[in-house]
């Protein structure tokens, strides 16, 4: 998102995606069981988005008086959101997910050692694979997130 656009412009489109956000998290705590990676990568690319547009109205804040704008309120609102739902509820619910099914996952390949190397059982250990390279790097994106929890 480009710092060129006017107000309005960063508060409509903070609206936006911060009705997206609390959707994904409302969503996510409903089920609150296992987390598909589409749905864990969606939730932290629309805190991502939504922290962006945020700092964006701030710097807008700086340059005019217009902190006293309902937006500031929803800004609020929504920081509120991200701390108490997702950071201290869904984040560590997803962080543990993951770890766990990565664990799950390397110990059924470490004693999954077929029989026969026919096609069906290589393809069935390659899908295998995939799912493990996609849940470790999916883990590490989540981690990254973690860390810039404890340096704010």
């Amino acid at each position: 998102m480009e710092s060129g656009l006017s107000f309005e412009e960063v508060s409509n489109s903070f609206n936006s995606e911060s009705e997206k956000l609390e959707d994904a998290i409302n969503s996510s705590l409903e089920k609150s069981d296992k987390f598909s990676i589409p749905e864990i990568i969606n939730n932290y690319f629309q805190i991502m988005n939504v922290n962006s547009h945020i700092q964006l109205l701030k710097k807008h804040s700086e340059k005019i008086d217009n902190s006293d704008q309902p937006i500031f309120q929803r800004v609020k609102e929504i920081e509120d959101i991200i701390s108490n739902k997702f950071n201290n509820v869904l984040h560590p619910k997803m962080l543990s997910q993951l770890k766990s099914s990565i664990d799950e996952l390397t110990k059924s390949l470490q004693t999954n050692t077929p029989q026969d190397n026919s096609k069906e059982s290589l393809e069935k250990n390659a899908k295998l694979y995939d799912s493990l390279r996609e849940m470790m790097s999916t883990k590490e994106f989540v981690e990254q997130y973690e860390k810039g929890l404890t340096h704010d």
